[in-house]
C-alpha cells in the first residue's frame, strides 16, 4: 500500500495542501476534502466515519484540512460551515456535501469514485 492509501491525510501547512492536491490531480483519483475544525462536535463526530471510508476506498483519496490552522485554504475553496466535503476530479469540485452526513457524505463518494464516472458533469 502506498503512502496516504488508507488514511485521511491532515494537512498541516499551505505546502503539504498544495503538494497533497496536486498529488490528487495527478492520480486521476476522487479526493475528498474534509474541512474541519477542532472545535466543531459534527467535525468530531464524523472524523471517525470518514477514517472508515478511507480504510475500504483506498482508490479513493481523503484529505483533511483544519480551517482554523490553514484560514487561507478554506477561504479559497468559501468554506463557511463545518464539516464541508469536497469533492475534487483532476482539480475540479465535481460535488459538495455540507454537514456531518454519513449517508449523503457515502453516495456522494459511490456517484464520483466508480471509474465509469465522468470527471465532470456534461451541460
Amino acid at each position: 500500500m502506498a503512502s496516504g492509501e488508507g488514511e485521511v491525510i491532515a494537512c498541516h501547512t499551505v505546502q503539504q495542501w498544495d503538494d497533497q492536491l496536486k498529488k490528487g490531480n495527478d492520480s486521476k483519483k476522487l479526493v475528498v476534502v474534509d474541512f474541519t475544525a477542532s472545535w466543531c462536535g459534527p467535525c468530531r463526530f464524523i472524523a471517525p466515519i470518514v477514517a472508515e471510508f478511507a480504510r475500504r476506498m483506498t482508490h479513493v483519496m481523503f484529505l483533511k484540512v483544519d480551517v482554523d490552522e490553514l484560514k487561507s485554504v478554506a477561504e479559497d475553496w468559501a468554506v463557511e460551515a463545518m464539516p464541508t466535503f469536497i469533492f475534487l476530479k483532476e482539480g475540479k469540485i465535481v460535488d459538495k456535501v455540507v454537514g456531518a452526513k454519513k449517508d449523503d457524505l457515502q453516495l456522494t463518494i459511490a456517484k464520483h469514485a466508480s471509474p465509469t464516472a465522468p470527471a465532470t458533469a456534461s451541460a
